[in-house]
């Protein structure tokens, strides 16, 4: 099973990217996915999360009225719009996939598969 996160890179504060991130190996149709990130000197933080059929989404405070996550099942796809960027979103942005859950969930153990990581850099 892989997960591969693409998107990334830099973009002036203000701006927008959206990160995709496809899975192979086996189908998450049925599965919570979700986007976590971390800083550089700083822990892994939860950024977004989608139950399997998109219906339920969550958000740090951080990134709410920003960010907008939303999957496409018939892809094994799941995606983060990032709009607005700041410098303090400046990390990198890990995709996961959990292998039981189907309802969103901001738990980082409840994930079982995790992406490659792909690099944010917003500039002031």
């Amino acid at each position: 099973v892989q997960l591969q996160a693409s998107g990334g890179g830099l973009v002036q504060a203000g701006g927008s990217l959206r990160l995709s991130c496809a899975a192979s190996g086996r189908t998450f149709s049925s599965n919570a996915m979700g986007w976590f990130r971390q800083a550089p000197g700083k822990e892994r933080e939860f950024a977004a999360a989608i139950s399997w059929s998109g219906s339920t989404t969550y958000y740090a405070d951080s990134v709410k009225g920003r960010f907008i996550i939303s999957r496409d099942n018939a892809k094994n796809t799941v995606y983060l719009q990032m709009n607005s960027l700041k410098p303090e979103d400046t990390a990198v942005y890990y995709c996961a996939a959990s292998s039981y859950r189907a309802g969103a969930t901001k738990l980082a153990y409840e994930y079982s598969y995790w992406g490659q990581g792909t690099q944010v850099t917003v500039s002031s």
